[in-house]
């Protein structure tokens, strides 16, 4: 059951996101007891990331209101998640927390691995939240029980969502270097002091700051965000993307002089910041994204070739996704509004609400299908109606990604050849912006 609904979760968390990737999963101990901590910027989809592509298995502690929702309390139950009693949930007893704790040293002391969410709920906040003391107190107890034998070692886990609020987005699962907790003499049944206990949460918020992104405000991220394109883009198409994880490293670098620039030379730092503004502005006017302004795309024989190939692949496409589109748009609307109207604007749950509003509409639209099919053309067409209308919807969703990038790279094409000094002005433009930015990198460092 649980192999299923994992593999289940890792196709569902392949369809919202275009790219994911892991990195420092060689970090992850194969085998002992092993604590994850890892941040909580969205929902349900961060323990999903950890079940599906953690290295191994993971018991989850959730929160036990969870437990009592419907679909999602037969999942949490499915994957064999610890219920976590907090103060502030209604119908809540604290006090059953030492059975949670017991649970969770339990599973360590088998040489298993648990992952806690130590900030304690989702958020869109810039940086973390203070840490709940409950991953130092539960790594304590069981290090006291194994005493003498093998180390619990606590495995720092970064979420990174690229537009976590976006469908079709990207994100990575980044673990960092693992550290062993240094053991406690306690008794059977006796609490950690409290000094190791903050102790251990500081350094738990240490490993954890290390492997997410940082900032004392949104804006931060957002320049950022827009710093890390420019630096990234290329004047030549790349044979391949860069990685997820030297786009996080970028960024955490970019953040790291972002404080010192604003501090030490404020009159430059707004100025790249409006330069920075103006370029977007420049770019979202042409209908550009960053990465169509390379010119050595436009070469005759790359141009004929994209078209070609691009070409032939729409028209393969057409008929299935044009039925896709048509079976499942009421579907899709409908994802988007429940979930609008659910959030109430809380970025954190969004995803969250759309997956589950998929998860339930999308095969409540295939089994519509089925049933019309059926009573039109008998049971076997219907079977097959219904095998054949989710390959549709995903028939749709690569149509109109690659017809929203032949659009894209259509109007970088035009604004080349039938515009080339306002193509080039972007292009230097970039080009000072980079340079400007790297200065500012090596003062940074010189300072």
């Amino acid at each position: 059951m649980r192999a299923f609904f994992r593999a289940l979760f890792a196709l569902i968390l392949r369809i919202f996101f275009r790219r994911i990737e892991v990195s420092g999963a060689e970090r992850v101990p194969r085998h002992g007891a092993v604590i994850f901590v890892v941040n909580h910027p969205s929902g349900l989809i961060d323990p999903a990331f950890l079940l599906c592509l953690a290295p191994r298995r993971v018991s989850l502690l959730a929160k036990a209101p969870l437990f009592r929702m419907p679909v999602i309390g037969f999942f949490c139950r499915a994957f064999q998640a610890i219920p976590v009693h907090r103060r502030q949930d209604a119908r809540s007893d604290p006090s059953q927390n030492r059975e949670t704790f017991d649970t969770a040293r339990a599973v360590l002391a088998r040489g298993g691995a648990i992952a806690i969410f130590p900030e304690g709920t989702s958020h869109s906040d810039p940086k973390l939240r203070p840490l709940k003391t409950g991953a130092a107190r539960i790594a304590f107890g069981a290090a006291a029980a194994l005493a003498g034998s093998s180390p619990i070692r606590i495995v720092p886990a970064g979420l990174y969502y690229r537009a976590k609020r976006t469908f079709r987005s990207a994100a990575l699962l980044y673990f960092g270097e693992p550290f062993a907790v240094d053991a406690v003499a306690l008794a059977p049944g006796e609490e950690p002091p409290a000094g190791p206990v903050r102790e251990l949460t500081a350094r738990i918020e240490q490993a954890l700051t290390a492997v997410t992104l940082q900032a004392e405000q949104a804006e931060a991220h957002a320049l950022v965000d827009r710093a890390q394109r420019i630096v990234s883009a290329q004047d030549e198409a790349p044979a391949s993307p860069p990685s997820l994880a030297d786009e996080f490293v970028l960024r955490r670098r970019l953040l790291t002089g972002y404080d010192v620039v604003r501090a030490q030379w404020p009159e430059r730092f707004a100025a790249l910041a409006t330069r920075i503004d103006r370029y977007e502005a420049a770019l979202s006017a042409a209908g550009l994204d960053p990465r169509q302004l390379a010119p050595g795309r436009f070469t005759l024989g790359r141009v004929a070739g994209y078209v070609g190939k691009a070409a032939l692949l729409l028209v393969l496409l057409l008929p299935a996704a044009l039925v896709g589109v048509a079976v499942h748009y009421p579907a899709y609307r409908a994802v988007g509004f429940v979930a609008t109207g659910l959030a109430k604007g809380a970025e954190d749950a969004l995803a969250s609400i759309k997956v589950l509003a998929a998860m339930l509409l999308f095969p409540v639209t295939w089994i519509g299908v089925a049933a019309a099919v059926s009573l039109w053309q008998g049971t076997e067409a219907a079977v097959l109606a219904f095998a054949v209308a989710p390959l549709t919807a995903y028939a749709a969703l690569v149509f109109f990604e690659r017809l929203d990038r032949i659009i894209g790279g259509a109007r970088a094409l035009s604004l080349f050849v039938f515009r080339r000094w306002a193509f080039l002005r972007l292009l230097a433009e970039r080009h000072a912006i980079r340079e400007e930015i790297v200065a500012l990198g090596r003062a940074v460092e010189m300072s």
